[in-house]
């Protein structure tokens, strides 16, 4: 009997151990932080970086642009025509229409700045050839001319458009809101009109003139790399490192 017995609750044991199910352990949970927002930029502390884009090279005689497709066009230029804008070399040997902008090391946050850039067509071109704004930055695009144009930027990351705008019609008011170095623009009518506009995250950007020469406010004490654009010539960059309300020169040289 007491073997019997035995082997019973042995039995019995067993049965109840196996109906019972083990609980599905659960899942480790991992919480990642949310990012740290970008701190805005001292300003108080700001260095400057200031330099000139020099030509290497034979300075390329400017190609004419006829623009007898449109009297008025034709009308605006000696000749009848125009020279072309993609490489312009100053008196001094300096290049005009270079973007110069920080490409890395600026991590601060800057506000876009509600005072609109100005695009504007006059004389059948676009005025300035290069144009650098910041996201979010309104652009006002204006039609000086008597005669109709159109306005068709081509860009790869920001939504496209294209445009028309008769002679004494308001202007237009646009804006970028991603970073996108750089966007052609052309007129549909007139082919020959061409222009860029740089989106720079950040307002530390200039694009040189007559004299081939940069001024970059507004730099935090750091490291960074600047960088030269041109439409026709290969990009340069260049590290620098500034220190609290700084001024360093940092010339450039496009082939």
């Amino acid at each position: 009997m007491n073997r019997f017995f035995l082997l019973l609750v042995l039995v019995a044991a067993v049965a109840t151990a196996c109906s019972k199910r083990e609980e599905p352990a659960a899942p480790a949970t991992t919480e990642t932080a949310p990012a740290a927002p970008a701190a805005k930029a001292d300003l108080a502390n700001a260095a400057t970086v200031t330099g000139k884009i020099t030509f290497a090279g034979t300075k390329p005689t400017p190609k004419k642009i006829r623009m007898d497709q449109d009297k008025y066009c034709a009308a605006q230029h000696a000749g009848g025509s125009m020279e072309t804008e993609d490489v312009v070399v100053n008196d001094n040997g300096t290049l005009a229409n270079v973007l110069v902008y920080v490409k890395d090391g600026l991590n601060q946050t800057f506000e876009a700045p509600s005072q609109p850039a100005t695009l504007d067509q006059k004389g059948c071109s676009y005025h300035p050839h290069v144009l650098a704004v910041m996201t979010g930055q309104p652009i006002d695009i204006l039609n000086s001319d008597n005669t109709n144009h159109n306005i068709h930027p081509l860009p790869k990351i920001n939504p496209e458009w294209n445009e028309s705008q008769a002679p004494g019609t308001a202007k237009k008011t646009k804006t970028f809101n991603r970073e996108e170095i750089v966007i052609p623009v052309k007129c549909n009518i007139h082919p020959w009109m061409k222009a860029y506009i740089a989106v720079v995250k950040h307002p530390v950007f200039a694009v040189t003139g007559s004299d081939g020469s940069y001024e970059l406010k507004g730099l935090p004490p750091g490291d960074y790399t600047v960088t030269a654009w041109h439409e026709k010539l290969s990009p340069v960059d260049q590290k620098v490192t500034v220190a609290a309300k700084e001024s360093q020169a940092l010339d450039f040289t496009l082939k």
